[in-house]
């Protein structure tokens, strides 16, 4: 079982997406991500398998949780070193784990 000091050693933090690219050297469709998480953790890159819930032009500007103090992961040729959080749908799809008001301080700390 888990302890509030495991949850306590996460490091997640709201972050606004900046840059949506695709990554079409990903095993699964997916896309790159640059999301800033203010000024203290900055800009960190993210890939997500959320291309057939989402559209590019959608994704910018949105606001996302994210785990920022997971060491980076090499997928194929890009270094992913955020987790982007998401839950499941009734068909295995990714839905993204937001704030539901957009008056949430980016790289608040979720608590």
């Amino acid at each position: 079982m888990a302890t509030i000091e495991d949850f306590q050693k996460l490091d997640i933090r709201v972050g606004k997406i900046i840059e949506v690219n695709d990554f079409p050297e990903a095993r699964k469709p997916a896309y790159k991500l640059k999301i800033y998480f203010g000024a203290e953790v900055g800009v960190k890159n993210s890939s997500v398998q959320i291309v057939s819930l989402y559209k590019k032009e959608e994704l910018v500007g949105k606001l996302v949780l994210g785990v920022v103090n997971f060491p980076p992961r090499k997928i194929g040729p890009f270094e992913s070193e955020v987790l982007t959080l998401g839950v499941p749908d009734k068909d295995g799809k990714v839905i993204l784990v937001t704030p539901d008001k957009q008056t949430a301080i980016i790289g608040g700390k979720l608590f």
